[in-house]
């Protein structure tokens, strides 16, 4: 699985959100700048070509829906994160979010429950 784009990431959290939608459709929901039908249909056919994507064709007109869940998009940039950039150690991962106050130690808490919580099933 390849690492997508910002603009691409953005696409796919569209259509996660949309479930499935023409390139029209799309276009309303994109943020921060206007970009042209063909600039979006575009990187739609590239989310198609890597996999992410595909379409129901109806005549000339194709409605996309997402080839892959969000949990799997998420999972693979998590561990691609790891492994650049924490030895692939999601202890160093987490310690540098503690110590960067990104997480709390209440929120700590609660992971160690769900890990636990988790081990007993």
């Amino acid at each position: 699985m390849k690492k997508l784009t910002n603009k691409e990431e953005e696409v796919m959290r569209i259509l996660w959100k949309l479930e499935k939608a023409f390139v029209k459709e799309i276009l309303p929901e994109i943020k921060n700048q206007k970009l042209h039908y063909n600039t979006v249909s575009t990187i739609v056919r590239h989310l198609e070509e890597k996999g992410f994507v595909s379409h129901n064709a109806y005549g000339n007109t194709h409605q996309y829906y997402p080839a892959i869940s969000k949990e799997e998009y998420k999972k693979h940039v998590i561990s691609l994160t790891s492994k650049r950039f924490f030895d692939n150690s999601y202890k160093s991962m987490v310690s540098f979010f503690a110590k960067e106050e990104k997480i709390s130690a209440k929120e700590l808490r609660e992971i160690l429950e769900i890990i636990e919580k988790d081990k007993k099933q």
